[in-house]
């Protein structure tokens, strides 16, 4: 996710590897932002030669994707053209059906969210009353932009789920959604393409990939919000584990005891620190979100903490402090945590709707991690 090549990364000048170096050179032009990029720049930064450089420019502009920004003083020779993506080229929508609401997101190519929408959403009521919900955010959202192409739905859902086959699994609390064929359905009644994911790995996605963001570090999102998740950013990818299963963060045990949770089990984390919001100690939801993630920490020696989610956002100060405090005692005893930061990711839920719409761009960039 950084913004270095590795060989394997960099472009070969191979015909069967057309598309993937032009991904290259959009995804280059992409972080060059307004300011653009030259051809010779975008030839060291892909590997590619001056020549194959020129022609996969040349069919981006003629597709609308590229465009020139000016020239560029040179120190030797004739001064250089600059190329700058034109974001508003294509668009992709992101939608995050949570237990209690659906938000949607229209992106730009930059990533930039051009429209957004929130209604009121029942994660339980029957299948066609939530499909029908999303499909006609899906068709507001287009209707925005009518005469720009969208590339597709990315679809974000608390989990489990399986994200290559577009099949929800036992979501917590919502057990009848098991087996069934979200993507399919969603792409039947929409006319595009559809990619399904969890909330939580959409938002470290969209972290991730965001200029400025978390780039290659790992790190992991703790969304808190009807419930809890993690997101996890492991060697610059999203990790989702073999079966999408990595991330259920707010189903570990942190009191064999403790009350009885919506999965089944007793004492998680998500039980305990939701009970801690309801009846409104904070701080103590803070220092138990802190040792979840203390515990996380220690297991994967990850960088950085990025809290998110609605409960959160409530007030995220309160949560910095309880976080950051027990992960410090604990590396103060000697345990993972030294250097870790812990930070917010700004706007509630709607990081993972704008994740969402990541699951769609990702590969048009040529970024592993998003609906692969």
């Amino acid at each position: 996710m950084n913004g270095s090549r590795t060989k394997a990364q960099a472009g070969a000048n191979l015909p069967a590897l057309r598309h993937h170096n032009a991904a290259l050179i959009l995804d280059l032009l992409r972080a060059a932002g307004a300011e653009g990029i030259s051809r010779l720049e975008l030839a060291e930064g892909t590997g590619l030669t001056p020549q194959a450089v020129s022609k996969i420019t040349a069919r981006l502009r003629e597709d609308g994707l590229a465009v020139g920004a000016g020239l560029r003083p040179s120190t030797g020779g004739k001064p250089r053209t600059v190329l700058r993506l034109v974001p508003d080229a294509q668009f992709a929508v992101g939608l995050h059906l949570d237990r209690d609401g659906l938000t949607a997101v229209l992106v730009d190519l930059a990533g930039r969210p051009v429209a957004v929408t929130r209604a009121p959403l029942d994660l339980g009521a029957p299948a066609d009353r939530v499909l029908a919900g999303a499909a006609d955010a899906v068709h507001d959202l287009c209707a925005a932009e009518p005469h720009k192409p969208v590339l597709g739905v990315g679809v974000a859902v608390p989990g489990p789920l399986d994200h290559r086959d577009g099949v929800l699994r036992r979501v917590t609390g919502f057990p009848q959604w098991d087996g069934y064929p979200l993507r399919a359905a969603l792409a039947e009644r929409t006319g595009l393409p559809v990619a399904l994911d969890k909330d939580t790995n959409a938002a470290a996605l969209a972290l991730a990939l965001a200029p400025g963001g978390a780039g290659g570090g790992d790190f992991a999102y703790l969304h808190l919000g009807t419930g809890l998740g993690a997101g996890l950013v492991l060697g610059g990818r999203v990790h989702r584990g073999a079966r999408t299963g990595a991330g259920e963060f707010g189903h570990q045990t942190l009191q064999l005891d403790g009350p009885l949770c919506g999965c089944g089990g007793r004492g998680c984390v998500e039980a305990l620190c939701l009970a801690a919001e309801a009846r409104g100690d904070r701080p103590e939801a803070a220092r138990i979100l802190g040792a979840g993630a203390a515990n996380l920490v220690g297991l994967l020696d990850i960088d950085r903490v990025v809290l998110g989610g609605r409960t959160v956002a409530a007030d995220e100060d309160a949560y910095v402090r309880g976080v950051r405090a027990v992960i410090e005692e604990r590396a103060s005893r000697g345990g993972a945590g030294a250097g870790v930061t812990v930070t917010v990711a700004r706007g509630g839920d709607r990081p993972v709707a704008e994740g969402a719409a990541q699951l769609v761009l990702a590969p048009v960039f040529g970024r592993v991690g998003g609906g692969e």
